[in-house]
């Protein structure tokens, strides 16, 4: 048996940044940050674009910032939420560079601003085209030196621990409690029992769900689904965003991102034939928010039949270009492509979950002592569809508010440790190691050919209907291989996709008018061209 102060379930920007807050404040504390593969891997390593925050109050302001965030989550946002996050964000960004980010700056010293879709100023601090590889950097850095918290790479959570496994006790879901986790150790194929006073779900999002993604392989979902099993409260899963710019490709999977902030400088989207289309679709053009660039491109493909649109900077300053988009220039090289020569070509990939784990404004999610943070939670911030580059920026915010509340919590030491001591260890008697591995990835890509192709950027009843009978299925199939199989990791992937895709098409069946990024046709009241 294992015993934490807290336990992390996740390392990229909301995990790490809240452990190193709590080690700051608690130097004895002893934390155990978890992740499944490497202990740099998480959506966070990947986030090109960067972190919208106000720094230059000569031109910007909060109410801007505001007005922008309310703009894109099409109201839908937590006003109280969005407030707080905006207005404590320079101060959250200060302490990511105490903790050695480098950003870029002019000449003057002053942070370089970049400006990406929905902005209405420029307000993106980047480290050039990788900013969330720096920041991973910097926060991996800084964890190492404290000596109470301890990395566990590839240790993969297979179910959070309530009240319900101890025995004689029964869940009372109205006080749910939470213990922990199971934890599958991979390279030593055993399943440990990890308690905790206070967990910490940052697992970031589920886009493996549909066929292409954005996201990094690690992103299947998992806390979403754990704590969804576990009867903690999730809303909001129907709001699925698509990046509109993913380097098109005819493999399936992880597809390479093409900043948003490549529009921001200047670039245009056009057919293949050369024609700009974006003016038909809303009088920002490329600069409109992802959702409307998203169902724009989707709609020109379906029209003419084609499988990508291309984005044009072949007359963009080259020097800027290469300069601040180092890593997507070589990308583009590597695939054969001269972006000042040729169009690159580009598809909507799934990108961002504006849903997940409810949490209030300390992190706290509806289950006792367990908190969450990030793309994995419905926080209010980003309401029907996530404003660029506002994710990091979440991550910091909750992952302060988060931490300061498990300090008072860890103070007060109020604590059920009869509980935590009569947690049993995993059972796995009567179960046998799975034969035939090709079942999990046939269910695997029938789930995700499913999601792509019902649930995916454009809607309708018939789809929705269509995939919550064959999700069923594809449930039923893989609940049966749980009962008898010893866990692995895909094995717990393809259990946690099925519970992620059954709460998507659950919550679009319940929409009644489309918002932000969900657009069902058969509730469209006009258009989507508006020419």
């Amino acid at each position: 048996m294992i015993k934490a102060d807290v336990l992390v379930v996740g390392s990229g920007i909301s995990g790490l940044s809240y452990a190193i807050k709590i080690s700051e404040k608690m130097p004895d504390a002893k934390i155990i940050i978890v992740t499944k593969a490497d202990e740099d891997e998480s959506n966070t390593k990947y986030a090109q674009g960067g972190l919208a925050v106000v720094t230059n109050f000569d031109s910007d302001n909060f109410q801007k910032h505001i007005d922008d965030t309310m703009r894109a989550g099409d109201g839908e946002n937590r006003r109280d939420v969005v407030e707080m996050v905006i207005k404590e964000g320079p101060a959250r960004f200060q302490e990511l560079v105490d903790w050695g980010t480098q950003f870029d700056k002019e000449s003057d010293g002053d942070f370089k601003l970049g400006r990406e879709g929905g902005h209405t100023e420029n307000r993106i601090v980047h480290h050039k085209d990788i900013t969330g590889f720096e920041i991973e950097r910097a926060l991996l850095e800084t964890v190492r030196k404290s000596p109470m918290i301890e990395m566990m790479d590839h240790h993969y959570v297979i179910d959070l621990i309530t009240q319900h496994h101890v025995p004689g006790k029964e869940l009372d879901t109205n006080d749910i409690q939470c213990y922990g986790a199971y934890i599958l150790d991979e390279k030593n194929k055993k399943i440990k029992k990890i308690t905790a006073k206070i967990t910490l779900v940052a697992t970031g999002g589920a886009g493996h769900v549909y066929k292409n993604t954005t996201n990094p392989k690690i992103a299947t979902g998992d806390g979403i689904a754990f704590v969804h099993r576990a009867r903690g409260k999730v809303s909001n899963m129907q709001y699925y965003q698509f990046h509109p710019t993913a380097l098109y490709s005819k493999m399936d999977g992880m597809l390479f991102l093409i900043s948003e902030a490549v529009r921001g400088d200047g670039a245009k989207l056009r057919l293949k034939n050369g024609e700009k289309f974006m003016h038909k679709y809303d009088e920002r053009e490329e600069l409109a928010s992802r959702d409307i660039v998203a169902r724009a491109i989707d709609n020109e493909m379906k029209i003419s039949g084609d499988e990508f649109v291309g984005l044009d900077c072949r007359d963009m300053d080259h020097g800027k270009f290469k300069e601040h988009f180092p890593n997507i220039y070589q990308k583009c090289l590597d695939e054969g492509i001269d972006p000042f020569k040729q169009l690159i070509p580009v598809v909507p990939a799934c990108h961002y979950l504006m849903g997940g784990i409810d949490v209030d404004m300390d992190g706290q999610s509806s289950i006792k002592n367990l908190f969450a943070v990030g793309e994995c939670t419905n926080s209010g911030l980003h309401g029907a569809n996530r404003l660029a580059s506002n994710s990091l920026l979440e991550g910091l915010v909750f992952g302060h508010n988060a931490a300061m509340k498990t300090v008072e919590l860890l103070t007060k030491n109020d604590f059920n440790f009869d509980d935590l001591k009569a947690v049993p260890e995993w059972n796995e008697e009567g179960m046998k190691m799975m034969d035939e591995m090709v079942m999990i990835s046939y269910l695997r890509k029938q789930l995700q050919e499913l999601m792509s192709d019902l649930v995916g950027i454009v809607r309708s009843n018939r789809r929705l209907e269509l995939a919550q009978k064959k999700q069923r299925e594809i449930y039923e199939a893989v609940t049966e291989l749980y009962n008898y199989s010893i866990m692995s990791p895909q094995l717990s992937e393809l259990r946690n996709l099925v519970n992620v895709s059954y709460l998507i098409i659950k919550h679009s069946l319940q929409m009644k008018e489309n918002k932000g990024s969900f657009y069902n046709k058969d509730l469209a009241k006009k258009p989507l061209t508006i020419k």
